[in-house]
């Protein structure tokens, strides 16, 4: 194992044993986003969804638009604001410092009581298909900063705009990333202006196209943080458990190689559709489940990504209604968390009660089970193969738990067999990431049991 391996797998493991120990889940938790469309005709209440979100941990959201009803209903609340200003409004504010200034007094300054944090200038404007609006971008972002700055607001709130993956020619390995060259001199400016001010890289990363567009089972479990092989990266040897950090890591890369290290990276989408049409590759529930509830999971580890150790990056999920006027395919209008009459479309967890959980108000609300109240223990279905074995065992090593008891001298290194040691592993992981019935599936060869597999000094945790 190489030295920056090593380094790292200790601080996951340091990491992890914290998060562990300390949990946080009951609170709003800063890096945890939702993004909050507004393409449909049946959204609740805005007031209705501010209560919602104070009862989960989702500690900030990010609009498309400026809706006054929900910048007024989120007052109070403590909860961070994105804001946005849209691909159309970008020739005026890059032209008119005047009308920057009144958008700002408008969309901000007239909310003293809502805490908003950032303002979007422009989605994905690079690659969109208007290109003249790629040269107007910047110009608007400054001057919608210098109206921020008249109003002593300029160190508060953050001006950025939002990025699809497509502004990188490459993402793979990630160390190999670089910026379209088409745009290299904008992408420079732009990275200028956010280092000038301390405003984040805002991207869309998304695991779910990547893997619509190599739908190997392999890759599947990469994108949803199953356990996989992993994949190296030739350019320095680390190994990518995930396609998120993968992406992730892609993006700092690029900002890297531009000489900007100090910017800060934000999600500012990523999700996973529940449903979709039949020839869509990817929606289900049992993956939207598995991959928003993971990446809930690793950010709340702290773990962070290689090239980004310890830290969380602020991630906005998406999204927290289904769109239902939006157009597309199937999956363009199912991503929601949460429908309209505010139940869960599927649990991942984001309820402060779900670490308490009490009896759900409706059958399709349940609440993740608390360990006190978890049965169970994770083992490996009879006749799977040692090579899927291992591959589990080495998926659940690198994640940062402690593999220790199953290494030479433990307690539970006994039998020295790769049978023995997966079924120790895998039981960990499901103990560890929540104890959801996705922890405990490994591309199908898990199941769960009654029966203690513990035996001799060798301790299995869970079950009750």
């Amino acid at each position: 194992m190489a030295p920056h391996q090593q380094y790292y797998s200790l601080q996951l493991f340091i990491l992890f044993t914290f998060f562990l120990h300390f949990p946080i889940f009951t609170n709003s938790q800063s890096f945890i986003g939702v993004n909050y469309g507004q393409v449909a005709d049946n959204l609740p209440a805005p007031e209705a969804t501010a209560k919602l979100l104070q009862s989960t941990s989702i500690g900030k959201v990010r609009m498309y638009g400026a809706d006054p009803a929900i910048i007024r209903a989120l007052a109070n609340t403590g909860i961070g604001i994105v804001i946005g200003a849209a691909n159309g409004d970008i020739p005026a504010l890059a032209s008119d410092p005047n009308y920057a200034t009144q958008w700002v007094n408008s969309n901000v300054l007239a909310y003293p009581d809502s805490n908003i944090i950032v303002i979007t200038v422009g989605n994905e404007v690079m690659t969109a298909v208007d290109q003249s609006l790629v040269s107007l971008c910047l110009p608007a972002m400054q001057n919608v900063q210098n109206a921020l700055n008249a109003a002593s607001l300029g160190g508060k709130i953050k001006v950025s705009t939002v990025h699809s993956m497509a502004v990188l020619a490459a993402s793979d390995p990630p160390s190999s990333a670089t910026f379209n060259s088409g745009f290299s001199d904008t992408m420079r400016s732009l990275l200028k202006f956010h280092s000038a001010n301390g405003s984040p890289f805002m991207i869309n990363p998304y695991p779910f196209f990547a893997y619509q567009s190599d739908t190997r089972p392999e890759t599947l479990a990469f994108c949803l943080f199953q356990p996989n092989a992993g994949r190296v990266d030739s350019g320095n040897g680390i190994k990518y458990m995930n396609m998120f950090d993968a992406q992730l890591d892609a993006v700092r890369s690029a900002l890297n190689a531009m000489g900007f290290k100090d910017i800060e990276i934000v999600v500012a989408e990523t999700g996973w559709a529940y449903k979709g049409d039949v020839n869509e590759a990817g929606p289900s529930v049992d993956n939207a489940k598995a991959y928003n509830g993971n990446l809930i999971n690793h950010l709340r580890s702290k773990v962070g990504t290689p090239l980004m150790p310890g830290k969380s990056v602020d991630t906005y999920i998406f999204a927290l209604y289904d769109e239902n006027l939006k157009p597309g395919p199937g999956s363009e209008r199912s991503f929601g968390l949460f429908k309209p009459d505010l139940s869960m479309t599927y649990d991942v967890g984001l309820s402060k009660n779900s670490q308490t959980p009490t009896s759900p108000t409706t059958p399709t609300t349940p609440t993740i089970p608390s360990p006190s109240q978890t049965t169970g223990w994770c083992v490996p279905k009879p006749g799977v193969s040692d090579a899927q074995l291992q591959s589990n065992l080495d998926y659940v090593c690198s994640q940062g738990l402690d593999c220790g008891p199953i290494q030479p001298g433990g307690a539970c290194f006994e039998p020295n067999t790769v049978a023995a040691h997966a079924a120790y592993a895998m039981n960990l992981l499901y103990q560890t990431a929540g104890r959801n019935p996705w922890n405990c599936d490994f591309l199908q060869t898990a199941t769960l049991t009654s029966n203690n597999p513990s035996y001799n000094n060798c301790i299995y945790p869970g079950g009750r």
